[in-house]
């Protein structure tokens, strides 16, 4: 600022403060000059700033969305330091490759080296070349190229259905356009050198030229230069036109450019390829060209009475000038955004909100946006009215996708609900952005009645009508939504009983129905011992049916619906082929062998269950996966605890033997008694403390649910809970409960085949006794004999028992049992304890309570912890502190 405009400055606002006397305006100059800020210059040069704005105006031209956010995060960017070193040396080392790319381009576009002479040859080659860069396709030819692209799209996506075309001579003969041709003119006489005429001849002449130019026709001395592109069109105006008239000439001018700019969009967008809304639009601007073209001919008829001057033809224009700038400037940014459908739409709206306070410029665009809309808001009633997509030009905000619903049940990470509507961005118009979501999933749910046979048409239907007031559309989705959630909800509660297929697959996968299978395990035990690949699948088809109708479960009416699955891998492969889904391991996973060892029937048997459309939506493949997961986890703890069960029954025998036996029986006892209740205190705690009560949570929130979705989540949050608190999301805890598990199966093998002799001594013992000899029935004296050869016999076994070497290593192997079983189960108190405190896995806490009910493995545990901290750091995480709250597990009675 000069001093000069300081002085200026100052006095003016002491004058009007009314402030006289004083120290004058000069101390106050001084004050101003000496705290003056120096001007501070930027290392941005002017080019690169300009450069930058003319990005920026060209982009909002364009509409693009996220604009002014995106401007703000640069704006930041620009003050971090490092940021900023960074993208400069990315971008040196990017600009170092162009350079290196160009420089192997150019020597193999064969040029020839500077400084060398070029022969006629070579010369003409590289002429050739060059002609063969520089020549390509003109503005026509690149607009057939892209209708014949959008066609063969749009017939794609609409096989079977054919889709209206303009016929080819429409595109082939230009005097059909309203804009202007090359070379044509009023008049095929020589045109008279406009300099030699008096100036009111001059001006005589020029408003004639300018009634043509206005309607897209040539002058005498006023002629349209060739289009190379989309540019605005120029005018090349007779150099020897007097200077005043010249100057009026080129005000004039603008509106025949904007003529013919909205020309040629009416004439490119009428195509049907262009889709239904552009071509609505280009109806509504044809329509307000006919005022326009009503008014250059009632001018015209003026000129031809001598009553139209130069200034009076820009006096009368100027209504129009107006109109035809706004339909060339909405036309031009419509092109260079190549919108169509909803981004029409959305351009046409924030356009009506830019020209608040201009009500004819506003009321424009309006009658513009309102007759564009019609063949949207179409399709957007189909939808969510009827659950219907009738948009064959792919115009409307959501879109469908060819998918099979069948997949839904085979595939685990099918996406049919999420991927088979989906919402496009682009295609969402911006006063209908906040409620795209619920224009989605309306559709969807009267989508999926409308594919059961069911018709559906909302009772509320009203047509939409474009308005500014965004809360009119509210009020109709509102309203839409509403009725296609509860038409939805209620087919699959009601017709379809949701519910009572959920229960179904409870009584089953979540091992509820007690009696069915205490009857299944008794039938295919000895089927299931085979390997999976020795099992005959329609065997244990039958006995599954023999056990449904031989209990409770007969009753049930879905019981058909379960199924026999011999899964190909174990649960920890399937569990971490579920994890890996749509990570990086997903691949090596999914071509990995499905296990290294032979599967027993018991660790590949597993149910299914068959759900039909629509209830796969709910029941998916994804959801059944989980639940098999849930049962084949606790349908292995049923079997474990059945296997020590039956040692428990096979140890009565032992009693039978001297005191001596008994010292090292007791620890095989007690072992048995700690894993039997270490199972059944697992299954407690997964039955009664997780599948349960969250089961509860679950038929609470199905009873509230008001939409689809709602009962999505719900279902999905009760599956995922009881994965979580079961151990089934964490590979580790499962790893370590698997071997718990295998050292109490091997357990039990090992039981049962020692007491397989003394079991059958004492079977043949008492089939000698029953049966008698071939006279009948034993007499007194038989009975005597056959006690004393009994307790001879007896007597030798369990001397045999009481073997030193016998003994020895019999206990030497319950030692290791106990010692594997222990080490593990401290392992997994010690992992469950870290999960339950620093993961916040409150849940699991319960399961250490119930195990270490009276500190027995707490003590072990700090101890182990001890002696593990004075030498090497612990390869197993311990508990920090006693575990909350107070884990106890008691020490089994022997």
């Amino acid at each position: 600022m000069s001093e000069f405009r300081i002085h200026h400055d100052v006095n003016e606002l002491l004058s009007l403060l009314r402030v006289h006397g004083g120290d004058g305006a000069e101390v106050y100059i001084d004050l101003l000059q000496k705290n003056r800020t120096p001007y501070v210059t930027t290392t941005v040069s002017a080019h690169s700033a300009k450069d930058f704005l003319k990005k920026y105006d060209e982009l909002k031209s364009k509409n693009t969305r996220n604009l002014d956010p995106l401007v703000y995060l640069l704006s930041k960017l620009t003050e971090d330091r490092e940021t900023l070193q960074y993208l400069q040396q990315n971008a040196k080392e990017r600009a170092e490759l162009a350079a290196s790319a160009a420089a192997s381009s150019t020597a193999s576009f064969g040029a020839p080296a500077t400084g060398s002479k070029i022969s006629m040859q070579e010369l003409e080659e590289l002429r050739k070349q060059l002609g063969n860069v520089a020549t390509g396709p003109t503005w026509q030819q690149s607009l057939e190229l892209t209708r014949k692209m959008l066609r063969d799209k749009q017939n794609k996506k609409n096989s079977g259905q054919r889709l209206p075309v303009f016929p080819a001579w429409v595109y082939e003969r230009p005097t059909l356009l309203g804009d202007f041709l090359t070379g044509s003119g009023t008049s095929t006489d020589a045109a008279v050198p406009i300099g030699t005429l008096p100036l009111a001849s001059q001006e005589a002449a020029i408003v004639e030229d300018l009634l043509y130019v206005l309607v897209g026709v040539d002058g005498r001395y006023i002629t349209a230069q060739p289009l190379t592109g989309r540019q605005s069109r120029t005018f090349l105006v007779d150099p020897n036109l007097d200077l005043s008239i010249r100057e009026l000439v080129s005000r004039i001018l603008p509106v025949a450019a904007s003529y013919s700019t909205v020309t040629r969009f009416i004439e490119e967008k009428s195509s049907f390829e262009y889709g239904q809304v552009n071509h609505a639009l280009a109806a509504a601007m044809r329509t307000l060209l006919k005022e326009y073209l009503i008014l250059v001919t009632q001018l015209e008829q003026l000129q031809r009475q001598g009553l139209l001057s130069l200034q009076k033809l820009w006096f009368y224009i100027q209504p129009a000038m107006r109109t035809v700038d706004i339909l060339a400037s909405l036309a031009t940014s419509v092109d260079k955004g190549e919108c169509v459908g909803g981004a029409t739409l959305s351009l046409l709206h924030d356009r009506s909100f830019s020209y608040t306070g201009d009500s004819q410029a506003q009321e424009l665009c309006l009658y513009l946006t309102t007759a564009a809309s019609v063949p949207y808001f179409e399709i957007l009633e189909k939808w969510i009215y009827r659950g219907i997509i009738d948009d064959p030009y792919s115009e409307f905000m959501v879109e469908e996708h060819e998918l099979r619903k069948e997949k839904i049940q085979e595939d685990y990470n099918d996406k049919y609900w999420e991927l088979r509507y989906t919402v496009v961005q682009r295609h969402i118009p911006s006063f209908l952005q906040k409620m795209a979501g619920k224009v989605l999933s309306t559709g969807k749910y009267l989508n999926v009645v409308r594919e059961c046979g069911h018709d559906v048409t909302c009772p509320a239907a009203k047509e939409v009508i474009y308005t500014l007031k965004e809360r009119a559309y509210v009020e109709q989705i509102e309203k839409a939504f509403g009725y296609a959630s509860k038409v939805l909800l209620g087919f699959l509660m009601e017709e379809k009983e949701l519910v009572a297929h959920l229960r179904s697959i409870k009584r089953y996968f979540l091992m509820d129905q007690g009696d069915f299978f205490v009857h299944f395990m008794d039938l295919t035990e000895e089927e299931l011992k085979k390997p999976v690949d020795d099992i005959t699948p329609t065997r244990l088809e039958a006995l599954l049916e023999l056990a449904l109708r031989m209990s409770t479960a007969n009753t049930d009416p879905f019981k058909d619906d379960l199924k026999i699955d011999l899964m190909p891998h174990d649960l920890i492969t399937q569990l971490l082929r579920v994890l890996a889904i749509e990570t990086k391991q997903e691949k090596a996973m999914v071509h990995a062998d499905p296990t290294e060892l032979t599967l027993s029937g018991l660790e590949a048997f597993s149910f299914d269950y068959v759900v039909k459309w629509p209830l796969s939506l709910i029941i998916n493949r994804k959801a059944l996966t989980r639940y098999q997961m849930l049962f084949r986890h606790m349908f292995y703890c049923k079997h474990v605890e059945r296997q020590l069960c039956s040692v428990w029954i096979s140890n009565k025998t032992a009693k039978q033997h001297s005191l001596h036996s008994a010292k090292w029986f007791a620890g095989a006892f007690t072992l048995r008694q700690r894993m039997l209740n270490f199972v059944q205190n697992v299954q407690y705690y997964m039955m009664l403390e997780v599948v349960e009560p969250t089961w509860h949570v679950l038929e609470k929130s199905l009873r509230s649910a008001s939409t689809i979705d709602d009962v999505l989540g719900h279902h999905a949050s009760f599956l995922d809970g009881c994965l979580k608190d079961c151990m089934l999301t964490n590979p580790e805890l499962l790893r370590v409960f698997s071997k718990l598990m295998s050292v109490c199966v091997m357990f039990t093998n090992c039981m049962q085949r020692f007491t397989q002799s003394m079991k059958l001594d004492s079977e043949l013992g008492r089939l000698t006794l029953e049966h008698g000899t071939m006279q009948g029935p034993p007499t007194e004296a038989e009975r005597a004999e056959e006690r004393t050869r009994k307790e001879l016999a007896r007597k030798c076994l369990a001397e045999h028992v009481d073997a030193p070497q016998l003994a020895s290593s019999f206990e030497a192997t319950i030692n290791k049992f106990d010692k594997n079983f222990s080490a593990h189960l401290l392992d997994l108190l010690a992992r469950l304890s870290v999960y339950s405190t620093s993961d916040c896995e409150h849940g699991m806490a319960s399961v250490i309570s119930r195990l270490d009910f009276n500190g027995f493995y707490t003590e072990r545990l700090e101890r182990l912890s001890a002696e593990r901290s004075q030498k090497v750091a612990p390869s197993v995480p311990s508990p920090r502190g006693p575990p909350a709250p107070a884990p106890r597990v008691a020490v089994p009675a022997q």
